[in-house]
């Protein structure tokens, strides 16, 4: 370049610049349609891939069977609409046609009818169901999906009818009351090494809004106290940055994600954790060699990264208007980052640690039961957004604190704070400001 012209170099260096400038454009375009495609296929997964359950659901478990009931080629007397939302499964109103939704308004479907579930069914409108029909239009399986446990609807049509809420825990769903609807509970007592009505007196423990996936780990369905030990069912939105998923930790999202698509839903796939073979901590896990499983055709790894990418993308969602005063959710800030020194563990705008955000029981004065099932026998720090969306069922691991202000009154208590009633009240409206 040293011979051209002043000219004629600066049109090359425009046009070299020009080209260097598209290139990075493109790059930076490129990067974005895959990122939104990675989430649309991420959020297809989450609402409706059954990872190939329906093989557990409905030909091992028969549930299926029960859903149907005996007028419709099933056994029993069925599920009807009524009794699905009574143990808190939800319908997605947008997946109903206008004539459904009118028949609705009007009183015109009749919801003691198992038929009618079905139909749902056949419309894809019940979050985190999925039907398998014949030629002859029998209900032959269910499956089930992410959505299940976690995404709830807003209750815009009527109670359980609404528009999704994906990444909402499903405070209302009794999983365990669901389960206990299938006929062949054998294969779950074999696993456990058990029999069928004690796997039932589990199931019936439970209760709404929590489910006990360790169970499938341990064997221990019961806390020293007599208590369930089941947990809540955590949410699953407003997890980026944060480094691990569930209450004891585990392992990130992506671990999560295969661990339950695999050995919670029982979906086809594959799995390894050799922290899962060790016997004398996790003897059901190690007995049934949940530690390494490879199933011949693979449904579950191939949607992981999508899955993923729509979960980091679901942001924690913002109070409603008029839930909290602004006034004193300022004030409530100041003692967060000041005198309660909550921001130590909960670190803005994360609100959990970045990095290894786990704690021993000591350390946070609760019982150590739960972090004892865990890997690393610890509990994680909790992301505080969106924990307004957490009161229905409790706050905490296993619902233990019944209000936040109960919370609060805790941690004063462990860390001997020194807060007044006052100043309790105001951090109480910055957390649900959150």
């Amino acid at each position: 370049m040293r011979s051209m012209t002043p000219a004629v170099r600066a049109v090359v260096l425009g046009g070299l610049s020009a080209l260097l400038t598209a290139t990075g454009v493109a790059h930076d375009v490129s990067v974005e349609m895959h990122a939104v495609k990675q989430i649309r296929e991420g959020r297809e997964a989450f609402r409706a891939n059954t990872f190939g359950s329906e093989a557990f659901w409905g030909d091992v478990l028969g549930l299926h069977e029960a859903i149907a009931g005996e007028q419709l080629g099933g056994v029993g007397p069925g599920v009807s609409p009524k009794l699905a939302l009574e143990v808190g499964l939800k319908v997605d109103a947008e997946s109903l046609p206008r004539s459904v939704q009118r028949a609705l308004r009007r009183g015109k479907l009749n919801l003691d009818d198992p038929a009618v579930t079905l139909d749902l069914l056949r419309l894809g409108a019940v979050v985190g169901l999925s039907g398998f029909f014949n030629d002859e239009n029998r209900l032959t399986a269910v499956g089930i999906h992410c959505a299940l446990c976690h995404s709830t609807v807003d209750d815009s049509f009527a109670p359980g009818i609404g528009k999704r809420l994906d990444g909402w825990a499903n405070r209302d769903l009794n999983v365990g009351a669901i389960i206990d609807l299938a006929p062949r509970l054998q294969p779950i007592a074999d696993v456990l090494g058990v029999d069928v009505e004690t796997v039932r007196t589990v199931l019936q423990s439970w209760g709404p809004g929590k489910f006990d996936a360790v169970l499938f780990f341990d064997g221990k369905a019961f806390r020293p106290d007599g208590g369930s030990g089941a947990v809540l069912i955590p949410p699953a939105f407003g997890l980026a940055g944060v480094n691990l998923h569930t209450w004891t930790g585990w392992g990130g999202v992506p671990h999560w994600n295969a661990l339950v698509a695999n050995l919670e839903m029982h979906g086809q796939g594959t799995f390894f954790d050799p922290r899962l073979a060790d016997e004398e901590r996790f003897p059901v896990a190690a007995r049934n060699g949940f530690d390494d499983v490879r199933a011949e055709e693979d449904h579950i790894t191939p949607v992981l990264p999508a899955l993923h990418m729509y979960q980091l993308a679901l942001e924690a969602p913002a109070p409603p208007r008029g839930s909290f005063s602004r006034s004193a959710a300022r004030r409530g800030e100041e003692i967060f980052n000041g005198k309660a020194g909550c921001n130590r563990c909960h670190v803005p705008p994360l609100y959990t640690e970045p990095g290894w955000n786990m704690h021993t029981a000591d350390e946070i004065g609760i019982d150590d039961f739960q972090a004892q099932r865990s890997p690393d026998q610890r509990y994680r720090t909790a992301p505080l957004r969106g924990l307004w969306t957490h009161e229905r069922g409790g706050f905490y691991h296993d619902g233990r604190f019944a209000t936040l202000q109960d919370v609060i009154e805790h941690y004063d208590d462990t860390f001997d704070l020194g807060l007044s009633a006052s100043e309790r009240a105001d951090l109480e409206q910055f957390l649900r400001s959150l």
